[in-house]
């Protein structure tokens, strides 16, 4: 039997998530008015089966597919083109699977008299609940082509912070990985020979040589404990930050970290503001925007506190006033939502600010880059300069009982 997710409001005011299996929409509506709520939004879910046959398949397209889709879509409902015609052609030129497959599915519900936001709600993976509620408030207010430009341009956003992001960092880690590799096979093929040349002569080794040696029978002995043990520490970490204690620990620690914290908090405001701008500006209901803003952030804090947010809201605080307590946000950032809220706005202000917080983040990754490379340096040099000493020290002795 399918399965259903719902979202209503009880008597209270309450919202409420949950799940019911049924033949079809309308016998969850039924079951859902009998329990005396207000359905908001009803979608189908996959169960536990589908789940397990899909394992192992890419269902989530990548970000630049999913970029050139919506511009493409943009640009030709802009020029007239139906709609069904406009899914025809994206599913011919679309080579990512995931997205090939979920065009295909949607031209055929829309075909058959769906909405194109209900048609997209039934591909979670593929469309976000920014991208279904945006797409659904330009159904409504006959706006399709603009809302998919401004949906277009945050996309494209996005994918250009991350691809920096992927840009700058591709040059630390690589010497990382390189350097790594280069000290595992010193410590596994070379510094035994040099033990066996030192043991043979009977050559009295200093301390640091002894401990480099150790470390090196060590690894050599328990290379498969070892491989293990990070296998399993690696495990164990993405199996707590499953759990959403684990999630909350974990996002609460990128925000505190001396150096990327920083970085990480602007990321997470920029993306909040371009979320909260992109959607007022597309109609969507504010309550409605605050919950998929949380979604989307990306951190767990963040998302609970502007969950505790839309309670002060509902009660008729000022927008401003919750955000203030929460103490994440910049005071910037509070300032902006109070003239956004007084002056009508609200939209305006939080692209600018998106559009500062990304330019922040530009110049941090520079500044975090130009700062490890020498960083780095000096790490792989204090590692090397250890072993020389260490191997040359002995081989002093050496040279000095042979003469």
């Amino acid at each position: 039997m399918p399965l259903y997710g719902y979202e209503a409001v009880d008597s209270k005011g309450r919202i409420l998530k949950g799940a019911i299996e049924a033949d079809n929409e309308q016998l969850v509506l039924a079951k859902l008015h009998e329990q005396g709520l207000h359905v908001v939004r009803v979608a189908p879910q996959r169960t536990k089966t589908q789940l397990f046959s899909g394992f192992g398949k890419s269902k989530k397209p990548k970000l630049q597919a999913l970029v050139l889709f919506t511009r493409q879509f943009a640009t030709m409902i802009d020029a007239g083109i139906p709609i069904l015609r406009c899914l025809d052609i994206l599913h011919t030129q679309t080579k990512d699977h995931a997205l090939k497959n979920a065009i295909d599915a949607i031209r055929k519900d829309v075909k058959a008299g769906m909405a194109l936001n209900e048609a997209m709600e039934k591909h979670p993976l593929v469309f976000s609940d920014l991208f279904v509620n945006m797409i659904r408030a330009a159904e409504v207010a006959g706006i399709l082509d603009q809302i998919l430009d401004r949906l277009a341009t945050f996309l494209e956003k996005d994918l250009e912070v991350r691809q920096k992001i992927k840009s700058a960092m591709m040059y630390p880690v690589m010497v990382l990985v390189f350097s790594f590799l280069v000290l595992i096979a010193i410590f596994i093929f070379v510094l035994p020979k040099f033990k066996e040349i030192f043991a043979s002569m009977n050559v009295e080794m200093p301390t640091m040589t002894k401990f480099l040696f150790s470390a090196s029978d060590f690894i050599v002995g328990y290379w498969w404990a070892i491989a293990g043990a990070l296998v399993g520490v690696v495990f164990a970490i993405k199996a707590y930050i499953r759990k959403p204690r684990g999630r909350y620990q974990y996002d609460y620690l990128k925000l505190k970290l001396p150096i990327f914290g920083d970085l990480v908090m602007k990321l997470a405001v920029a993306r909040f503001a371009r979320t909260f701008g992109v959607l007022i500006a597309s109609g969507v209901p504010l309550m409605r925007t605050l919950e998929i803003v949380g979604q989307t952030s990306g951190n767990q804090v963040l998302a609970t506190a502007i969950e505790g947010t839309r309670q002060s809201i509902r009660e008729g605080q000022p927008l401003s006033a919750p955000f203030a307590a929460t103490g994440l946000f910049p005071s910037m950032v509070i300032h902006m939502l109070d003239i956004g809220e007084e002056s009508g706005r609200l939209s305006e202000m939080m692209v600018k600010i998106a559009d500062f917080y990304e330019q922040e983040v530009d110049a941090t990754i520079k500044g975090l880059t130009s700062m490890i490379e020498p960083l780095l340096i000096v790490f792989l040099g204090g590692i090397v300069g250890f072993i020389a000493i260490s191997i040359m020290m002995p081989m002093f002795k050496l040279i000095n009982a042979i003469q």
